[in-house]
């Protein structure tokens, strides 16, 4: 699975939105819709801000397997 389909999918399971995600992990919104549509990749620290935000692991939100 794509990263940004991963992420969508995951924002929508917790029922939150793209603000509440944005503001979680501390990044603009417009930055955060980018990571969803696949214009940008989130660095590093927002990798690492994500998975923790969801609870699974960076191999999971990269698509790389599907345990989380």
């Amino acid at each position: 699975m794509e990263f940004q389909k991963r992420l969508r999918e995951l924002r929508k399971e917790k029922k939150e939105t793209q603000v509440q995600i944005a503001e979680a992990i501390e990044v603009t919104e417009r930055q955060y819709q980018r990571f969803e549509a696949g214009e940008n990749y989130p660095g590093f620290e927002n990798l690492c801000a994500l998975a923790d935000h969801f609870g699974v692991t960076l191999d999971y939100l990269a698509g790389r397997t599907d345990e989380r």
